[in-house]
């Protein structure tokens, strides 16, 4: 037997390169509650979760709580038997997405570990890497195209504009800027963030198309709760609508696919829930033929460690928005996904391939 014998949280703090906005809010440091899992047999298993209150509804106070108590149903329980395991996580509480993530991962680290394969082997081994894109803030249209060059100078093949800030006009004006600047090699998707509503983003959907700035994608147009209006923006455009903050459950997937309300799906562990419903909602979507990507809040390399596992692990996951540990100041993790430039690649340890040992004692020596 493999038992599950302690929980330990950690927080963190990193702050960022440079202040990271969007319509819903601006971040100038990644914080989150880091898990500790560890078992019987010496084995150390870890996760992530972010505070995103505006659009998980949770706080670091909150996660930490959460994943205390999810944990006093888990102790002492196989991880060989992990659909006891998840459906105790689920179970337990209602909602708290970002604690379930977190504690979802380390589990997920563990039972990796224990069948000895990299967790994306493990989970399908679908990909040996990926590609991800980077994500230009909401700012000036000057600015964002000013950025937007160095990110293309940096390799930076797709990029990730965030839009909804204010007025679908000056968003047009910022895509224009943007579209001079770095000309028609690279790809631009956008996000607007739940930023405009269903007629505003139908009409400047049709501007940026009649003035042929070849847009990807455009994730999330309207508010999450909003589904008719999704569904309305995308029976009314050409460019392919993709649905974030309106999916976070199997149920709202679920919703979103039989209406036919979006193109594509963005699955995230800390609105899943972690990578055992994230699964659940990739194959729902597979089923209607909806490719999904995933992405990430702002998080460290471990968060998107996972992430990344479970990514390429898919076949039908066919976009990558893992920036986020390249707009940190520094990272604190020993192992994990490896970066070069935009390619993401995995090591041959099992599980995230974390060292547990320096690890901890980066956690411990920040707790001070």
């Amino acid at each position: 037997m493999t038992v599950l014998s302690s929980c330990e949280t950690y927080r963190i703090s990193v702050p960022l390169k440079k202040p990271f906005k969007t319509a819903l809010r601006t971040v100038v440091a990644a914080e989150a509650i880091i898990v500790h899992l560890s078992t019987t047999d010496g084995r150390s298993g870890f996760g992530e979760a972010p505070p995103t209150h505006v659009i998980t509804g949770d706080t670091l106070d909150g996660i930490e709580r959460a994943v205390q108590l999810t944990a006093t149903q888990l102790i002492g329980l196989d991880i060989r038997h992990r659909e006891q395991l998840f459906e105790k996580l689920h179970k337990t509480l209602i909602g708290n997405t970002s604690a379930k993530g977190a504690v979802d991962m380390a589990l997920y680290d563990l039972i990796a570990q224990h069948a000895n394969l990299p967790l994306t082997q493990f989970l399908g081994g679908y990909r040996e890497s990926v590609e991800t894109d980077y994500t230009v803030s909401v700012n000036a249209p000057e600015e964002m195209a000013d950025d937007a060059a160095v990110y293309e100078k940096d390799g930076f093949s797709v990029l990730k504009v965030k839009v909804g800030i204010d007025t679908p006009e000056n968003d047009l004006e910022r895509i224009k800027a943007i579209r001079k600047r770095v000309g028609d090699k690279v790809t631009l998707r956008l996000d607007a963030n739940q930023g405009w509503d269903r007629k505003s983003a139908v009409r400047i959907i049709n501007k940026m198309e009649q003035a042929g700035l070849d847009i990807e994608l455009i994730e999330q147009p309207v508010p999450a709760s909003d589904i008719e209006g999704l569904k309305f923006v995308t029976d009314h455009t050409m460019t392919p609508i993709m649905a974030d903050e309106s999916v976070f459950s199997l149920v709202d997937a679920r919703r979103v696919l039989e209406l036919r309300a979006a193109d594509l799906i963005n699955i995230k562990l800390m609105k899943a829930g972690g990578i055992h419903q994230a699964l659940k909602i990739n194959a729902l979507a597979e089923s209607y033929g909806v490719r999904c990507m995933t992405g990430s809040m702002i998080e460290t390399k471990l968060g998107l460690s996972a992430a990344a596992h479970f990514a390429a692990s898919q076949p039908n996951i066919t976009r990558f928005d893992f920036d986020a540990p390249l707009m940190l100041k520094e990272d604190l993790l020993p192992g994990g996904i490896l970066y070069s430039g935009r390619t993401i690649s995995f090591s041959q340890q099992p599980g995230l391939g974390i060292d547990a040992e320096r690890f901890l004692e980066i956690l411990r020596e920040r707790r001070g």
